[in-house]
């Protein structure tokens, strides 16, 4: 009888210790899936960034080579100043006549205005502008904020 009574407390045990000890309750899950869902959906929110536009208009005497090397020298910016989040440009293709001579639009993005701060100033941004100098003729530019 105490074989017995040893063997069934054996396997009480063995089956209340066969529980694997991580085991979440059903509402543990759920809330856990809960956070999760806020988290992935908190990343998926678009995030304000601030823009700065910038659009010039080229001197005439400026060549198709000179243009070109103004481009190259504004689009490796992103490259070597990281506050720059994002960088984008074209020409103009408005069929409206309002571009009063402006052809190059540049976007830049921005996280916030301390990286613009940093930019603004920055050793290789003033290195740009000597680049880009001798071929301006006018330039305007405009920040502003995305909508959350």
């Amino acid at each position: 009888m105490k074989s017995l009574t040893l063997f069934i407390t054996l396997i009480s045990l063995a089956f209340a210790c066969n529980k694997p000890a991580n085991t979440v309750t059903e509402t543990e899950e759920v809330e856990k899936s809960e956070e999760v869902k806020e988290v992935v959906q908190k990343s998926q929110e678009p995030k304000r960034q601030l823009r700065h536009v910038v659009i010039f208009k080229f001197k005439e005497t400026a060549t198709p080579a000179d243009i070109k090397s103004v481009e190259e020298a504004f689009a490796a910016l992103p490259g070597k100043i990281p506050q720059i989040k994002g960088f984008e440009f074209g020409t103009n293709n408005s069929p409206e006549g309002l571009d009063k001579g402006f052809t190059h639009c540049f976007l830049l993005s921005f996280d916030s205005e301390e990286d613009r701060a940093i930019y603004l100033p920055h050793p290789d941004h003033k290195e740009f502008g000597k680049i880009l100098g001798p071929f301006l003729e006018d330039v305007l530019v405009l920040d502003y904020w995305t909508a959350e």
